[in-house]
């Protein structure tokens, strides 16, 4: 009995400076969700510039991000861990530490509903909620492998955030089309914009933004719109429905369909638009071409 006696109180006394000490979180809130690491890794970074005292969100890769909201005296510390369980299920794990009160929330979380849970429980759901919403208004559907199209075009080159992305378009949208609008220039199908540099560390991207044209002898010059052929390549596509502002969310389903289907691809997709944001409408209604281009 002494030997069972000291067995238990070594496993007991091993447990709680575990749990008082050494753990490294105080909460952890668990949930699934149907969409890709990328599409969270982006909802998330969103979702935090609309909270009020927030630190930027610092990642180590796409999985893993740090979030640190100041709530009343306290500032609490989120880890996010994302891992793919399926092709279409993730599951999402949110460490959360109050960094004033760790050792005090400890104690009290086994025996009480506290306050930090209560809060803890509050702040995810919020995202939660923001997520599902946002999953409503986009649609991906990955067609597996096609190629895109041989064009000549003109294009201005540009550099932002991935969130920024549409936004340059839309600013850049009539000036291109009022300087191609001339006698001699003939349009050859729909803008597109071909990604040159995706970081996907810091989500930012160099890209051109590209109107195809007939090519002739006489193009006229501008300060900003260069002339170029833009060759065909092989590459895995998808269809995006939605706001063109969030369409790198089929970049991410397409990094996962390649990944889970062993294709080599480079990270440099193409998006082929079909209706101009300056007009509005249902945003559902508008499609993007989604290409990813597969490695020789």
């Amino acid at each position: 009995m002494k030997k069972i006696s000291a067995i238990i109180g070594f496993f007991l006394v091993g447990f709680l400076l575990w749990y008082l000490i050494i753990k490294p979180y105080d909460y952890l809130v668990t949930f699934k969700v149907k969409t890709t690491v990328g599409t969270i890794n982006q909802s998330i970074k969103l979702w935090n510039t609309s909270l009020e005292n927030s630190s930027p969100i610092q990642q180590d890769n796409l999985a893993n991000l740090t979030q640190q909201i100041k709530i009343k005296d306290s500032t609490y510390n989120y880890e996010w861990s994302l891992s793919r369980l399926n092709d279409s299920i993730t599951k999402v794990k949110v460490y959360v530490t109050d960094l004033n009160n760790s050792l005090a929330n400890k104690i009290s979380i086994p025996f009480s509903k506290t306050d930090f849970e209560k809060q803890t429980i509050k702040t995810v759901s919020n995202f939660t909620e923001n997520l599902l919403q946002h999953l409503k208004k986009i649609r991906v559907t990955i067609e597996g492998k096609s190629s895109t199209r041989s064009v000549f075009c003109a294009f201005i080159p540009m550099k932002s955030l991935q969130k920024e992305k549409a936004r340059g378009m839309i600013q850049n949208y009539s000036l291109l089309n009022s300087f191609l609008s001339t006698d001699n220039i003939k349009m050859n199908g729909t803008p597109f914009i071909e990604v040159t540099n995706w970081n996907i560390e810091n989500d930012s991207i160099a890209y051109n933004f590209c109107f195809p044209i007939i090519k002739n002898d006489s193009l006229p010059k501008h300060s900003l719109i260069q002339y170029k052929q833009y060759n065909q390549v092989t590459a895995l596509k998808a269809v995006y429905n939605g706001n063109y502002i969030t369409s790198d969310r089929a970049w991410y389903a397409l990094l996962d369909y390649a990944k889970q289907n062993n294709i080599a691809v480079n990270n440099n997709p193409v998006e082929v638009f079909y209706n101009n944001p300056n007009y509005g409408g249902d945003e559902m209604r508008w499609k993007a071409e989604i290409y990813m281009p597969i490695k020789e």
